[in-house]
């Protein structure tokens, strides 16, 4: 007698969205000259499989088991997905001019942690290379930009989780990026104190002096600063709230590289929007 149960269950994503999906996987199979009736899933039923696993953080033991599909298999389904939608997903120099085209009057960037399984991956000075000494935690850095409203509209790639944030963004180039949009279209980027000292197009608040107090000034400054800029957090919180995978990772963390702009890009399909 079988002792496991069948049942139904709704999945929290427009319908929309996962036809899309399911297009970009079978531009995906016509392009790997893949024939008909040689995969174990259609486009569409694949497309739900991977929105599963973003949506509902499900585990792909279990979506194999609910599909029918050897292990290896639905990790190369899952592969698949997060390839055709990191695809789509705006390089820096797009999210920029979008932004520019848009008028905005500043930008946000925010660092965030996407936290991985415990791994040992000893760096150059014998340090864990994904251990976060400020999160206490194995992650990835990933590095967000977002409008002055909160809303995601360029995701970097993934940096070991030790990394300082302006370390990352100056390997991402957006120290001078972020810079050249501020002199150039007075569009100044919001940070924290993270950001210190990345040059004249960051406003951060006043760090607090050894030994001495912040002038009435610059408290009312700080206050000012971080009320604009706490708004930036709703887009760390958009992307992990929506999507489960991105609490924590068990993949490879070089994986949240396409994790990350996968999840971008379902983001922007699921409330249509770009900036």
């Amino acid at each position: 007698m079988s002792t496991s149960v069948t049942y139904t269950a709704v999945l929290d994503v427009k319908r929309s969205t996962a036809e899309h999906l399911a297009r970009l996987l079978r531009d995906h199979r016509i392009a790997a000259g893949t024939r008909r009736g040689r995969r174990a899933l259609g486009c569409f039923r694949q497309a739900v499989l991977i929105l599963r696993w973003f949506i509902d953080g499900t585990r792909l033991s279990q979506l194999g088991c609910d599909n029918g599909l050897s292990a290896s298999t639905a990790y190369r389904y899952l592969h698949e997905g997060l390839a055709v939608l990191a695809a789509g997903a705006p390089d820096l120099a797009t999210a920029l001019k979008r932004a520019e085209a848009a008028g905005l009057t500043h930008l946000n960037l925010d660092g965030t942690l996407v936290r991985t399984d415990r791994l040992a991956a000893p760096g150059p000075n014998g340090a864990d290379l994904w251990w976060s000494g400020k999160h206490k935690h194995h992650g990835g850095n990933v590095q967000v930009i977002s409008t002055p409203d909160g809303w995601p509209i360029w995701v970097s790639p993934v940096r070991p989780g030790r990394e300082h944030d302006t370390t990352c963004a100056r390997h991402h180039g957006l120290i001078d990026a972020l810079n050249r949009m501020a002199a150039e279209l007075d569009m100044p980027t919001l940070v924290d104190l993270g950001y210190e000292n990345a040059g004249d197009g960051f406003r951060h608040p006043h760090k607090k002096p050894a030994g001495g107090e912040l002038t009435e000034a610059q408290q009312t400054y700080n206050k000012v600063i971080r009320g604009i800029h706490g708004v930036c957090e709703r887009a760390n919180s958009l992307l992990k709230t929506t999507f489960k995978a991105l609490r924590r990772v068990s993949l490879d963390p070089s994986r949240i590289t396409k994790i990350a702009a996968a999840a971008l890009v379902l983001l922007q399909l699921e409330y249509d929007r770009t900036i």
